[in-house]
């Protein structure tokens, strides 16, 4: 259907990058990082070269997100989805609740659900929704979600829990864009590939003191078996050195702290109101289309991280992205594959411009009604 269509010139984007995996590494810090020669690539992760990266990246995260002097920034290696297990491994002492709106919410939850020794209970709406958590009676930790990548969904508040209950957020493709009073929670964790704008595998916790104190607790009872790997004992000690328990990537940890040095150059309260304003743009274009709708219908859940977009099933949208990728125009705008839409998922991370992103409507617009 789209084999002769052709993108006009002038709306194409700078930049063909809108995908919600991996998320658009500037150029600039790819060719710094190049710069640094025989100095920092295959440098041990001891070495002061590589632990004054760490070392950045932490103090630059504290400023950014405003935390309170005795909140730590852990990080460690295997990606936001490692720490699924860790947390119900050694942060979880009977019972954790669930709040699930999602892929990656639900995977979070079944994770919780297999370990043997604690109860697992959910709460969850049907997948596009969004759901408000609360503390939730005996459970000493309840998760959510704060940017639901595969739907397109934010979680708008924060409940308020007792002293005895841990809230843990996967802020995965929301850290840093969606707002949130990060002082409010005890474990905050993300990857660095989405708004961080750096490569997968790593994870940061930004952790309270009460989740300090519950982890190390749990890390004393040597009835319970955690493996090294996923201990947070390990992972504390050696970021209060700067360092990850294993070998971690340096170019990870690099590009992370440059982008992170970028946004503070912002702040944070201007990068939020700037992710508004491009979430703003695409739900308009939506709202303006008779072919298009926001799959997320709530406008209080609907995501300025990740936009999700319903395309009336007479377009071929699968044939029109494949067309734009084979140019080099457009890369990445596809609908998650278990949802099985005929949809564009459209990162707004904040280094995608808005100006390009105005391109990106107004050229599938064109596409489509062509």
């Amino acid at each position: 259907m789209f084999e002769n269509f052709i993108a006009p010139k002038d709306l194409i984007p700078s930049d063909p990058r809108f995908g919600c995996g991996p998320s658009l590494v500037p150029v600039e810090h790819l060719e710094k990082l190049a710069k640094t020669g025989a100095h920092l690539m295959g440098t041990s992760h001891r070495k002061s070269a590589v632990k004054n990266v760490v070392k950045s990246a932490q103090e630059g995260l504290k400023k950014y997100f405003q935390i309170p002097h005795d909140y730590l920034v852990v990080m460690g290696n295997g990606g936001a989805t490692f720490l699924f297990d860790m947390i119900a491994l050694g942060a979880v002492e009977k019972k954790v609740h669930h709040f699930t709106c999602g892929e990656f919410s639900e995977k979070w939850y079944k994770s919780s659900k297999l370990v043997p020794w604690i109860e697992a209970k959910q709460t969850s709406v049907p997948v596009g929704q969004g759901v408000l958590m609360k503390d939730w009676g005996d459970a000493d930790v309840i998760c959510g979600t704060l940017n639901e990548t595969s739907t397109g969904v934010i979680l708008p508040e924060l409940p308020t829990v007792d002293d005895k209950t841990l809230l843990c957020i996967d802020a995965t493709s929301g850290a840093g864009q969606i707002a949130c009073d990060v002082s409010k929670t005890d474990i905050f964790f993300f990857s660095p590939q989405k708004v961080f704008a750096s490569e997968g595998g790593l994870w940061i916790a930004i952790m309270s003191p009460k989740a300090r104190a519950r982890v190390l607790k749990i890390a004393e009872n040597k009835a319970r078996y955690i493996p090294d790997i996923m201990s947070w004992k390990q992972a504390i000690e050696n970021s209060e050195k700067n360092q990850t328990y294993n070998t971690p990537s340096v170019s990870t940890l690099f590009l992370l702290d440059e982008q992170i040095k970028l946004m503070n150059q912002m702040g944070y309260h201007a990068v939020v109101e700037a992710a508004k304003a491009k979430g703003q743009l695409l739900y308009a274009w939506a709202a303006s289309k008779p072919y298009l709708s926001a799959y997320v219908k709530e406008q209080r859940f609907q995501s300025y991280a990740v936009a999700t977009i319903d395309v009336d099933e007479s377009k071929n949208v699968d044939g029109l992205l494949a067309k734009l990728e084979k140019d080099k125009v457009v890369y990445g705008i596809d609908a998650y594959r278990k949802l099985e839409r005929n949809q564009f998922r459209i990162s707004l991370f904040h280094n995608i411009k808005h100006s390009d992103l105005e391109k990106l409507t107004k050229l599938l617009s064109a596409a489509l009604e062509s």
